[in-house]
């Protein structure tokens, strides 16, 4: 009784032991914290524009004054302060936005898997006993062991872990631009359906004005009802343009609010400015800088880094692992003590992993072609880009410096020809239009500018709620460790 009491207590110290060391280990691999709420993509600061529009307000109670509106120095459109800004929207989405939640969950899930691949084998305690019928002449051993793994195979399943937990990160940032282009995007394209707004709500006193006049000079005998008809006309197209930019503007808020990924918001002010001019850009050096710059490409490429990894560790699979035990007890029959010790490996004679390393070949000449076609797909992109830019920056440049002065000052024109009797009144009413619309035009080619522009800021990447891929891996590398047949 004595004898067996003290195999108990053996096996109890190797148990004892083994818990122990297994609690280090679940300390040790506890996944690593990666906050990365708050962290920000890397981007071009988005431009503001400091130069006023031309004001399309007349306040006035006949022509005469309507025509010194319109040779009027332009106003300064001051923002409202209360509002949404483009930080705020964007502050927003990179706390909220769903996608980006998702992915900063798959890499920690990346981080969990690179820390247990990296585990080493839990020992093994048992008791056997032996000739237990035989009496006086049973044995009774407690033993410990151990799987050794050789071929640095653990260090090598962390590596490729690794490479996936980076991976990780790079779409995470990629992510977070895809999010903020697309917020950029929308923002401006909000904005310029406010700013129309504002644009067409001034003119709307404008239009009923020129209904006013139609009606009066034909009381007096000097219109006709084609006045009327054709200044009711523009009225009537004046408020179509103000419904349709209200419908833009509640579109483009209902969009910004789904990629912030909040619940509704009741649409308010934007607060910010629409390009009036930028520089050309060198689409070249551009391209270059952006394919080298961009996490996109950066991502594909530590890929290609952890495929190469895999078939480094794939290529020492086939170095057998060692196993050892070690036992202690009595023998009964000779009323001694005795020790047991025991090693074995597996001969890697059919299995040498040779699938798998096929496999992890032509997984790395995947993943490096996989680089040349994002190359590819982000210089197409920017190409599409580029067209978008330098059409609307050329529309601004010639909005700006020709077709806006020469609108104002041939509705200046007009005007005074119509006082003093040299043209029809319904000249004065394209002339109107004209002006109208060229703001309105402009206006247009602002947004088309701001765009571009955010998705040069955000290296041509955009898809903010689109579905996002888990390449976070699997702990498998783990079980091939220590499975080796």
């Amino acid at each position: 009784m004595k004898r067996i009491n003290l195999i108990a207590a053996i096996m109890v110290v190797c148990i004892t032991a083994g818990c122990s060391q297994n609690r280090w280990q679940v300390r040790d691999s506890s996944p690593v914290d990666l906050d990365v709420s708050d962290s920000t993509p890397t981007s071009a600061v988005p431009v503001e524009d400091q130069t006023p529009y031309i004001s399309l307000v007349s306040a006035t109670d006949d022509l005469a004054d309507e025509n010194a509106a319109a040779t009027a120095e332009p106003q300064v459109v001051h923002s409202v302060p209360a509002g949404m800004s483009l930080a705020d929207f964007e502050s927003l989405a990179y706390s909220n936005n769903p996608s980006i939640r998702e992915l900063a969950a798959t890499t920690q899930k990346a981080a969990g898997f690179r820390n247990q691949v990296g585990l080493k084998a839990n020992p093994i305690v048992g008791y056997q006993a032996t000739q237990l019928a035989d009496r006086n002449t049973d044995q009774h051993v407690a033993f410990v062991e151990q799987e050794f793994v050789t071929g640095g195979k653990l260090e090598l399943n962390r590596r490729v872990l690794n490479e996936a937990v980076r991976a990780q990160l790079l779409e995470l940032e990629a992510q977070k631009l895809r999010v903020s282009t697309d917020i950029r995007v929308k923002f401006y394209e909000a904005l310029a359906a406010q700013r129309r707004i504002q644009l067409i709500s001034d003119f709307q006193s404008v239009t009923t004005k020129g209904i006013e006049v139609a009606d009066s000079r034909i009381e007096a005998g000097e219109g006709t009802r084609i006045d009327t008809l054709q200044a009711t006309v523009q009225k009537n197209e004046v408020d179509l343009a103000l419904q349709q930019s209200q419908i833009q503007f509640d579109a483009a808020w209902r969009g910004l609010v789904a990629l912030t990924g909040t619940s509704h918001m009741e649409p308010t002010t934007l607060i910010g400015e629409l390009p009036r001019q930028m520089e050309a850009k060198d689409w070249a050096y551009l391209s270059s800088t952006i394919v080298n710059s961009s996490p996109e490409y950066s991502a594909a490429q530590t890929r290609v880094a952890q495929a190469r990894a895999a078939l480094q560790r794939h290529g020492v699979q086939a170095t057998p692992n060692i196993t050892v035990q070690f036992g202690a007890g009595v023998d009964n029959s000779t009323n001694n003590g005795m020790m047991n010790f025991q090693v074995g490996a597996p001969i890697p004679v059919f299995n040498k992993n040779q699938g798998n390393i096929c496999a992890a070949q032509a997984e790395f000449c995947r993943a490096s072609i996989e680089v040349q076609r994002i190359q590819k797909s982000i210089e197409a992109r920017l190409a599409e880009v580029s067209r978008d830019y330098d059409s609307a920056l050329a529309a601004v440049t010639k909005y700006g410096r020709e077709i806006l002065p020469n609108a104002a000052e041939s509705l200046k024109l007009a005007e005074q020809a119509y006082e003093a009797g040299e043209t029809s009144f319904v000249q004065v009413l394209v002339a109107r239009r004209t002006y109208f619309d060229s703001n309105l035009q402009f206006v247009q080619a602002q947004s088309q500018l701001a765009q571009a522009s955010s998705k040069v800021d955000g290296y041509v990447l955009t898809g903010g709620l689109d579905a996002v891929a888990d390449n976070s891996g699997d702990d498998s590398l783990r079980g091939l460790t220590f499975s080796q047949q």
